[in-house]
């Protein structure tokens, strides 16, 4: 039977050259996979964000692989010379916590090695937005990953304006000296919808907070907590039914641009609403 050459790696045979894109523990280092082991001791050199956090895991791996710093304030041509000796060496990309590239600057790594033809591939593991969001107990059918929030006033409420009538779960990453001040500012924006605060994910002093945001926001307001942070926001609840009105509205708008049947049919969609009764409305309005 024929198998996929990348599932299993031989200790015997050198990694094929490329990117190997390594999902790191999140907390628990006993959450590193023995395939990201593996590729980490067999790497020709691994890019990291800081060497000092990477190094801890590297013995937990048995791994004396040569690191060099990539982070949010590397140079281009840093990056064009790991892209380079991808040419003829694998290297592994590892962050300090979790997947790379999930609020990390990896991504244009990976984008210039596919620009130039190099192998890539990624070792999947933990994820703390994916972690938090299970551990919310909030709907997980449709979410977004906001990442963190600008750190001004104005940018962050701009931020959350944007996705106000979204009707998904949404992720956040956050900061123990800015959770209560933020949790005020979503709970102003979006409405006070049911929410989890998630930190020190897989670590001994794990803790899930659920309820309100107004409520999270004065439970955390004098006691900032401390370590990684994720907040998870529901969906707002259902919109309220249109009305006659909206219904006219968005009727003649349709028809100043298509035929009333059409039009009677697009507006049926976005306002679930009965198409025959629309038909018949939109006669009498073009009447």
């Amino acid at each position: 039977m024929e198998t996929d050459n990348h599932d299993s790696v031989s200790a015997e045979t050198p990694l094929e050259p490329g990117l190997y894109i390594v999902a790191g523990p999140i907390g628990n280092l006993g959450d590193l996979t023995p395939r990201a082991a593996e590729i980490l001791r067999r790497a020709d050199v691994i890019a990291v964000e800081d060497t000092r956090v990477s190094a801890k895991l590297l013995r937990v791996a048995g791994a004396d692989t040569p690191m060099v710093p990539y982070h949010d304030h590397s140079n281009e041509s840093l990056r064009l010379r790991l892209v380079e000796r991808m040419a003829g060496e694998a290297v592994a990309l590892l962050s300090d916590a979790g997947t790379p590239l999930i609020s990390d600057p990896g991504y244009k790594l990976v984008r210039d090695a596919r620009a130039a033809g190099r192998f890539v591939t990624s070792l999947p593991g933990p994820s703390a937005a994916i972690a938090a969001l299970t551990l919310s107990g909030l709907p997980t059918d449709r979410f977004l990953f906001m990442g963190f929030l600008p750190s001004k006033a104005k940018a962050r409420d701009d931020a959350l304006r944007e996705v106000t009538g979204l009707r998904a779960t949404l992720v956040f990453y956050e900061s123990g000296a800015r959770l209560a001040e933020s949790l005020a500012a979503m709970a102003a924006a979006l409405g006070d919808r049911d929410a989890a605060v998630v930190r020190e994910i897989s670590k001994r002093f794990e803790e899930t907070a659920t309820g309100t945001l107004s409520a999270l926001a004065a439970r955390y307001g004098d006691a900032p907590p401390r370590g990684e942070i994720v907040v998870v926001i529901g969906p707002p609840g259902e919109a309220p039914a249109a009305s006659q009105d909206d219904a006219d509205a968005a009727l003649i708008a349709a028809m100043a641009h298509l035929p009333v049947s059409k039009a009677a049919g697009e507006v049926a969609k976005a306002l679930r609403m009965d198409r025959r009764a629309l038909y018949a409305r939109a006669m009498e309005l073009k009447g």
